[in-house]
C-alpha cells in the first residue's frame, strides 16, 4: 500500500511538471494586432498554431511537433481566400496539396514528396480537369490532355 501511493505521487509530479511546460502563447506586431498564437513546450511550437496577417486575417494554421509542420494544414492569402491545404510530415510537404487560384477555386491538385511534386499534378480551369502530369522528385515526366490516353498510360490505384 505504501509503494502504491509513492508510486501514485511521482506519477502526479511527472504529470503536474510536463503539463507545466505548456503555455498557450500569443505574439503581437508592432502595431497590436496579434501575429500568431498556439502552444508552446518550453521554447518549442507544439500542437495547434494560428498566423495572421497584419489586417488581422489568417495567413496559415496547422499542426507543429517539436517546431516543425505536421498533419494538415490551411493556408490563406492576404484577402482571405484560401490558397493552398495539404499534409506536412516532419516539416516536408507530403500526399495530395490543393492549390487554389486567386478567387477560392482550385487550380491544381498535387501528390508531393518532401517539398517536392511526386507523383500525379491535375490542372483545373474554371472547375474542369484540363490536364494531368506526372512528376518524379520534382521534374515533370509526362502530361496527358484528355482522360482516354491518361486511362491507359496510368494505373489509377496510384490515384490513393
Amino acid at each position: 500500500m505504501k509503494y502504491s501511493i509513492i508510486i501514485f505521487s511521482l506519477i502526479c509530479c511527472f504529470t503536474i511538471e510536463s503539463n507545466a511546460q505548456k503555455t498557450y502563447k500569443r505574439i503581437y506586431y508592432n502595431n497590436g494586432s496579434l501575429q500568431a498564437e498556439g502552444w508552446l513546450n518550453g521554447d518549442t511550437k507544439t500542437k495547434y498554431w494560428t498566423f495572421y496577417y497584419p489586417n488581422g486575417k489568417v495567413q496559415k494554421e496547422g499542426h507543429f511537433k517539436n517546431n516543425k509542420p505536421i498533419k494538415y494544414w490551411y493556408f490563406y492569402r492576404e484577402n482571405g481566400t484560401k490558397e493552398s491545404e495539404g499534409h506536412f510530415i516532419n516539416g516536408q510537404k507530403n500526399n495530395w496539396w490543393l492549390i487554389y487560384d486567386n478567387i477560392g477555386k482550385i487550380n491544381h491538385k498535387c501528390q508531393l514528396k518532401n517539398n517536392l511534386k511526386n507523383g500525379y499534378c491535375f490542372m483545373y480551369f474554371n472547375k474542369e480537369l484540363v490536364s494531368a502530369k506526372r512528376f518524379k522528385e520534382g521534374k515533370q515526366i509526362n502530361e496527358w490532355t484528355d482522360f482516354k490516353s491518361f486511362r491507359k498510360d496510368n494505373n489509377l490505384k496510384d490515384l490513393k
